[in-house]
């Protein structure tokens, strides 16, 4: 397989230039299951395993490899390898695990564009889209949405401006994957070296999407619901795919929870409206509820700034906060316990 094509590039033949001159290889991730590894490699296609350093080492999920990661490998038998280390990742998109546990969860790594797939039909929700739009900015990636089923919808046009008012400068495609119209224009994103990932929730055509770029009938499709056009998951693992143009495409299960994992550049990125307003406003602390000067109460007030918007934003800021304070009482803890073992491994040491 030509590296390259895979997405190989001078940002990561840096990185694995101490590995090279011990006689290393790489591959990349190109599925996941049960921490066993299909890795795509100059070699061809590897089944491969975590090394017991690297497994020792990982402290977290985030610790292993995924789906789209380049990885240091040792090739053990035919087709076999072992993984002894991963590349440091250009980019990552990542959700906080579904539950209580305050983890993250790496949906997809070195990606360049993340197509946000929305549907034209009962589902549409631009609620959603903005939540998306914040990983998607945290993310490291370009994201571009794409608005599938346009032979499903009458209001097309309509639809287009509600979103240009909730993704600021982020490219629109108008699509039906099931008819084969638009696709057209996602060429620019799929260029040899490419790696784009689609994300969305379940029912709005990520796989028929993917069969259609691919060529093949690569991911199962099942009908959606006629009440409210949500979908099972037909998709059930997340897959990097070679695509005939020479670039890569990940496609991923429907996300029926997309909650935050975000350090605030996202939710800036996304409300950069709202993020202009707020420094007119008189008080740099200003919290846009009765504060005289506020520029957030003027324009919700005067109808230039949507409620149900400023509601949503109000909303992520909130759940990020939270994160925020989450993270900080889980590493205060990760680092009590660091010191308690090395203390433990210390006091071994003194009393041989």
């Amino acid at each position: 397989m030509n590296l390259s094509e895979l997405g190989w590039s001078d940002f990561f033949a840096h990185s694995f230039e101490a590995y090279r001159v011990q006689g290393y290889t790489v591959g990349r991730v190109a599925l996941e299951h049960k921490q066993a590894y299909t890795l795509y490699a100059e070699q061809g296609e590897l089944s491969a395993t975590v090394s017991g350093k690297l497994r020792h080492q990982a402290t977290a999920a985030e610790d292993f490899p995924a789906v789209g990661d380049w990885v240091v490998v040792r090739i053990r038998d035919e087709g076999q390898a072992t993984i002894h280390a991963i590349l440091p990742r250009k980019s990552k998109f990542s959700r906080k695990t579904v539950g209580g546990k305050t983890q993250e969860q790496i949906v997809a790594a070195n990606i360049d564009t993340v197509f946000l797939v929305a549907g034209l039909d009962h589902d549409f929700n631009l609620r959603r889209i903005e939540r998306y739009l914040v990983l998607a900015w945290e993310s490291g990636a370009t994201p571009v949405i794409l608005l599938n089923k346009a032979d499903l919808c009458d209001a097309v046009e309509e639809r287009v401006l509600e979103v240009e008012e909730v993704a600021i400068a982020v490219p629109i495609v108008v699509l039906s994957a099931a008819q084969n119209q638009g696709l057209d224009a996602l060429q620019p994103y799929l260029k040899p070296g490419q790696t784009s990932a689609l994300l969305g929730s379940s029912g709005v055509g990520k796989s028929t999407l993917t069969n259609q770029l691919v060529g093949t009938a690569q991911q199962s499709v099942q009908p959606v619901r006629q009440g409210d056009s949500r979908g099972r998951h037909t998709t059930t693992h997340r897959e990097l795919l070679l695509l005939p143009s020479g670039g890569c495409i990940i496609d991923t299960p429907g996300m029926r929870e997309i909650q935050i994992w975000s350090e605030g550049a996202g939710l800036e990125e996304t409300f950069t409206d709202i993020e202009a307003l707020a420094e007119e406003c008189r008080f740099r602390d200003c919290q846009h509820q009765q504060e005289p000067g506020c520029a957030v109460r003027q324009a919700l007030e005067a109808g230039a700034l949507d409620e149900r918007r400023f509601a949503s934003f109000q909303k992520l800021q909130k759940e990020l906060n939270y994160l925020i304070r989450k993270q900080d009482q889980r590493a205060t803890l990760a680092e009590k316990e660091k010191w308690k073992q090395i203390t433990k491994s210390l006091r071994k040491m003194n009393n041989r």
